[in-house]
């Protein structure tokens, strides 16, 4: 039971060695209570596997008093001063500076430049903002359906603008409640109704990833660990395109 923990830690280890920045994409919609303890768990994980993890908050605006990803793009150098020690794991307001990426999309931005100091970058946005961002790439962003019903609709939404406007393909994880059994985990009534409009609708088929919620951090945190490990193999990697500023 312990290999595969195992051979998934040892995976993200390897990746600390890595110079290139790998970038990650959670997608918001509307349902943060269940989205970010997820996030949090995840990049949990991959500080305690060695790994230095950059947010970018696609929720917040830069400001003067409150600086981020906009003024690093208006002065990469200034960035560059800071970067011998990187913090395991910051979170910077990046609501501008993403909407000024949008406008050539984010694999040809200077991001991986800025940021080649840590191992993950990963944009937390709602889904029209990663469609223009990433459109047309490989990257899987992330769509959280946790157990409330009202997560239905936005999420089945988020899924389809992501695969439909951004020619995406979404990783979905489906949150359920600790039943305390060893019985299978059913899937819960929202993610279900999800999958069921992705097929009829869009023609897609989902394969959720399980994580159980639960108030003991060791029933859950296999469940965050093997995600974790997923979203990193299926990340893609930020090449350090020339530093200058971004319009």
């Amino acid at each position: 039971m312990l290999e595969p923990c195992i051979n998934q830690a040892a995976g993200l280890q390897s990746l600390a060695l890595q110079q290139v920045p790998r970038l990650i994409a959670v997608t918001s919609h509307g349902q943060q209570q269940g989205e970010l303890p997820l996030l949090w768990g995840l990049c949990t994980s991959w500080v305690s596997q060695g790994l230095s993890v950059m947010v970018l908050d696609g929720h917040t605006p830069e400001s003067p008093d409150n600086p981020g990803l906009a003024q690093w793009l208006n002065n990469p150098l200034d960035r560059q001063m800071d970067e011998g020690n990187p913090v395991s794991w910051s979170v910077i307001p990046a609501a501008l500076g993403l909407a000024r990426l949008s406008v050539h999309g984010l694999l040809t931005s200077p991001v991986g430049e800025l940021f080649k100091a840590y191992a993950v970058v990963l944009v937390y946005a709602d889904a029209e903002s990663l469609t223009l961002l990433l459109r047309g790439s490989a990257l899987a962003p992330l769509v959280v359906v946790p157990p409330a019903q009202a997560a239905t609709i936005t999420a089945y939404q988020a899924l389809k603008q992501l695969l439909v406007n951004g020619q995406l393909r979404p990783t979905v994880a489906n949150i359920v409640a600790d039943a305390n059994t060893t019985m299978p985990k059913p899937l819960s009534s929202p993610v279900q109704t999800v999958m069921n409009c992705a097929s009829n609708h869009l023609g897609y088929r989902i394969k959720p990833v399980t994580i159980t919620a639960s108030a003991r951090a060791d029933r859950s945190q296999d469940d965050v660990t093997r995600l974790a490990m997923q979203l990193l193999e299926s990340a893609i990697p930020l090449n350090h395109a020339p530093l200058g500023r971004v319009h």
